[in-house]
C-alpha cells in the first residue's frame, strides 16, 4: 500500500513538476529579457551613488537606477509613487526589458503598440512627458516618469495601479 500511495505520488510531482517547467519556458519564451535584467534584485540597495561632485547623481544604468533615477525626477515634479509600486508593474508589463513591444493587443493592432518598461503607447506618452526626460518613449526613465505622471492622474498613484492600465 505505501508503494502504491508512493508511487502515486511520485506521478502527480512529475506531472506538476513538467507542466510547470513548461509554464516557465513558455513564459521566457513570450516574455524575453536580457541576462543583465535577470540578475538584478528584487530588493533596492540602500542608497543610490553620488557623484564625485555631490550634485549630480549617477544611477546605475539597470532596472534600480531607472527606478531610482524616475523616482528623484517624480519627487521634484509632485508625481506620486514608490519603488515598490513601480517594480511591481514593470515587472507585470514587461518583466524588466525596456524593449518589450506589445505587438498583439487592441492599441497594436490600431497602430499604436505599447513599448517600453510600463508599456506606454506613443499618445499616452505625449500627453504624460515630464520635461527633463528624454523625449523618446522607450527610453527606460522616461516611459518610467511618464507612465507614473498618467497613473498619478487617472489613478491617484502608480502604486495605486495592479492591472493592464
Amino acid at each position: 500500500m505505501a508503494i502504491t500511495t508512493r508511487s502515486a505520488r511520485t506521478r502527480k510531482f512529475s506531472i506538476a513538476g513538467i507542466a510547470t517547467a513548461g509554464a516557465a519556458a513558455a513564459a521566457l519564451t513570450l516574455v524575453p529579457s536580457s541576462p543583465a535584467q535577470a540578475a538584478e534584485p528584487a530588493q533596492a540597495p540602500a542608497s543610490a551613488p553620488q557623484a564625485a561632485s555631490g550634485d549630480k547623481k549617477n544611477y546605475p544604468e539597470n532596472l534600480d537606477g531607472w527606478i531610482r533615477e524616475s523616482l528623484d525626477i517624480m519627487k521634484s515634479k509632485g508625481i506620486p509613487g514608490s519603488y515598490e509600486g513601480l517594480h511591481r508593474n514593470i515587472m507585470r508589463e514587461s518583466a524588466g526589458d525596456p524593449n518589450a513591444q506589445n505587438g498583439w493587443d487592441v492599441n497594436a493592432q490600431n497602430g499604436t503598440p505599447s513599448k517600453g518598461l510600463l508599456q506606454v503607447i506613443q499618445p499616452t506618452f505625449e500627453a504624460y512627458h515630464v520635461a527633463g526626460t528624454p523625449n523618446n518613449l522607450t527610453d527606460p526613465v522616461a516611459n518610467i516618469t511618464a507612465a507614473a505622471n498618467y497613473a498619478a492622474d487617472k489613478y491617484g498613484s502608480i502604486d495605486n495601479v495592479d492591472s493592464a492600465y
